[in-house]
């Protein structure tokens, strides 16, 4: 088959309404607009379906961070206003309330925070006098969602797993932040995770009587005199995490229609760095044994009841120590205590799902080639239906409407909907909310592009592509070649704050290009598997194919003004890139892999080296030497700059050091950015600003000129 470019009609796909107007803007994007943008989450509709209620992030310069709001709009698209306008705490996670006249969220009012309940109108949609504290721990309180009889809410929190009462965590705690010695002793793996350490802490389940504890809070003076409120009960306790830790996404537990069961997601293997094997258990809501239902050695994890109760949806992967093997979905029968994969026939991985109102469909969201549309499977069929192609995420449902978070690369998350009501016929998607449309309105956003080339093994490989503001194609335009982490990750016509291509092209006039190559989600598992055991080929291919079709094709790309960029496996690949090439006028390296024997040492994760280079490095170490940077630093000759976060235990900042230190003894032009107070993203609004402003720097410094 030729190579072809393919006309990007996936945006055009989508209603009018989606596009926030890329084109009448007239100026450039630019970071303080990126910092002045609401950032939307978690949209929760009312049960009755007339309003939604969803966290609304702004960024704090002062404090140097974003906080959280709650805000609520009505359910078919208007004016959105506070929710809770008196206050000026910290807000997320709202959940309602069975029959809709209650709202619980966690609030900072607190530290740490805690869960708060309040009174709802849901016909005015407004809040019913003025919210109370509802969760008293001395760790804490998040994560809360009600019973469907809304006798109980179930919350998380963080105890030492020996401690019987709150009495005892309190006083751990106080003991150890009193303590002259800060030292800790570690006796298995694990002992840090992400950007902090464990401190002997584990998540359970807890669970509180609402009726009981609202009779003594709407008792003011006795709640302000003395916390008489009943201690929740642990239903989860052990040396165990329930949940296991989570990047964000739906919640790893449910309880059952009828409130009497909790079903929760757990992993009780014993080195849990090691083990990706999360496993569905279930449980009395009065406490009691715990009975584990799934049966993968891989991860099984978030569980939902269908609103007839006969049946329990997870997602589930079949191998172990894989973390990005296909989310199958599987349905457990509760009768009969069966499971099945009903999504045998689709070769995409599941993300966000709910039920349908009927208990017969599954919703879920599918990453797609760039995009994650919505689809619609019914209980009895083998192939789902398509219903919407966009990028959606945190699917929730009231009544026959699907709410949703949708964004793209010209536009961050908003709420939007789509009516489910037609028995899996395509419906058309509305937007709901409408944070940032004045904002962007101004603002030139170019339209993302695609094309396909044949990369490594004659494989079709696809590939985006974004043009400066103000594009004139009779102009040579220097590069940023972006290089996307996971490695089972993608980039897709969504947003980011971080790495946002849309700054990139507009910060100095660059094309910007982006490679879904071998090892990508997206494109079939078959795809994503291939990377493994292979990290410095085909993905290297990929890119260097992709780079050169983009040069053949596009006559104004300057093929000499190219920048390699990338963060974890793309910083990995760029300094693969160092020793394999030099056609590259530059180089950015953010957290990326070094040495990979010394990588596998330092991270947490110990699963993820295991499974990609096939076990720990004494029993392959030729594959690790194989697909080492490090051992090609003598072929080092492009300018780069090195950035690491001191709090990065994923990819310990040693993998940096070690790559600034073989720049710098080959006098190889380089610079390191360095975060005491980052790990393995740059989160701080002010630590942003100046990664970006470092990192278009260096660009500019060796791509402005000819």
């Amino acid at each position: 088959m030729p190579w072809k470019i393919l006309a990007l009609s996936l945006l055009l796909i989508i209603p009018a309404a989606a596009q926030t107007s890329p084109q009448t803007g007239t100026r450039p994007f630019t970071f303080e607009d990126m910092m002045k943008l609401k950032r939307v989450g978690d949209p929760q509709p009312t049960p009755n379906g007339q309003w939604v209620v969803f966290s609304a992030s702004e960024v704090d310069w002062e404090e140097n961070k974003t906080r959280s709001r709650l805000w609520i709009v009505p359910a078919t698209g208007g004016e959105a206003r506070r929710l809770n306008p008196g206050t000026d705490n910290e807000e997320s996670r709202p959940r309602f309330s069975p029959d809709g006249k209650r709202i619980i969220f966690t609030s900072k009012a607190t530290d740490p925070a805690q869960i708060w309940i309040c009174g709802f109108d849901p016909e005015k949609g407004e809040l019913v006098g003025q919210p109370q504290q509802l969760t008293t721990l001395s760790t804490g309180g998040d994560g809360g969602i009600w019973s469907p009889d809304g006798a109980n809410i179930v919350f998380v929190s963080k105890v030492y797993p020996d401690c019987k009462d709150d009495t005892c965590n309190q006083q751990r705690d106080e003991a150890l932040k009193e303590s002259k010695v800060q030292a800790q002793i570690f006796e298995r793996l694990l002992y840090r995770h992400w950007n902090a350490f464990m401190n002997f802490k584990r998540s359970h389940l807890f669970v509180i009587n609402v009726e009981q504890v609202s009779n003594l809070l709407s008792a003011t003076e006795r709640v302000e005199n003395s916390r008489h409120v009943p201690e929740p009960r642990d239903l989860t306790p052990g040396d165990h995490d329930v949940p296991p830790f989570n990047l964000g996404g739906q919640d790893m537990y449910a309880v059952s229609p009828d409130g009497k069961e909790l079903a929760y997601t757990s992993n009780i293997d014993q080195v849990e760095a090691t083990s990706t094997n999360n496993e569905i258990f279930l449980l009395p809501i009065t406490g009691g044994a715990p009975k584990k239902i799934s049966t993968s050695p891989g991860s099984d994890t978030v569980p939902l009841y269908s609103p007839d109760g006969a049946h329990i949806a997870w997602r589930s992967m079949a191998r172990a120590g894989f973390e990005a093997d296909k989310n199958r979905l599987v349905i457990y029968d509760r009768q009969s205590g069966q499971a099945r994969d009903a999504s045998e026939g689709f070769d995409l991985s599941l993300g966000s799902f709910q039920w349908s109102a009927d208990s017969k469909t599954i919703y879920f969201a599918a990453e797609h080639r760039a995009e994650e549309p919505i689809y619609a499977l019914p209980l009895n069929a083998r192939q789902p239906t398509e219903l919407a192609r966009l990028y959606a995420t945190d699917l929730n449902r009231a009544g026959h409407t699907l709410f949703f978070l949708r964004a793209s690369m010209a536009a961050p998350n908003e709420v939007w909907r789509i009516d489910v009501s037609g028995a899996g016929k395509k419906s058309e998607a509305a937007p709901v909310t409408r944070m940032n449309e004045q904002l962007l309105s101004g603002i030139a956003m170019p339209q993302l592009e695609d094309f396909t080339f044949r990369g490594a093994n004659d494989a079709e490989v696809h590939g985006l592509m974004l043009k400066p503001p103000g594009f004139d194609a009779k102009k040579k335009y220097p590069v940023k070649f972006l290089i996307h982490g996971g490695p089972q990750g993608a980039w897709s016509n969504s947003w980011t704050y971080r790495w946002n291509a849309q700054l990139f092209a507009a910060t100095g006039s660059y094309v910007v290009v982006l490679i879904n190559f071998h090892g990508s989600t997206g494109y079939g598992q078959a795809f994503t598997d291939s990377i493994t055991g292979d990290w410095g080929g085909k993905p290297y291919e990929d890119l260097m194919k992709g780079l050169d079709y983009v040069i053949k094709i596009y006559p104004f790309v300057d093929e000499k003004r190219v920048a390699a960029m990338g963060a974890s496996y793309g910083g990995y690949m760029v300094n693969w890139i160092l020793g394999h090439t030099d056609r590259f006028r530059c180089a950015v390296s953010h957290c990326g892999l070094y040495n990979t024997e010394s990588f596998y040492g330092t991270t947490e994760e110990v699963w993820f080296p295991e499974w990609e280079f096939r076990g720990p490095p004494w029993e392959q170490r030729k594959l690790y030497q194989n697909f080492s940077p490090h051992l090609r630093a003598e072929n080092f000759k492009t300018p780069t700059l090195v950035v690491h976060g001191q709090l990065d235990y994923r990819v310990d900042v040693s993998e940096g050091f070690q790559l600034f230190t073989a720049l710098q003894r080959q006098n190889i032009p380089s610079k390191f950015l360095y975060f005491p107070d980052e790990g393995h993203w740059v989160n701080k609004p002010q630590n942003s600003q100046l990664w970006y402003k470092t990192v278009n720097d260096w660009v500019e410094q060796w791509c402005a000129t000819k």
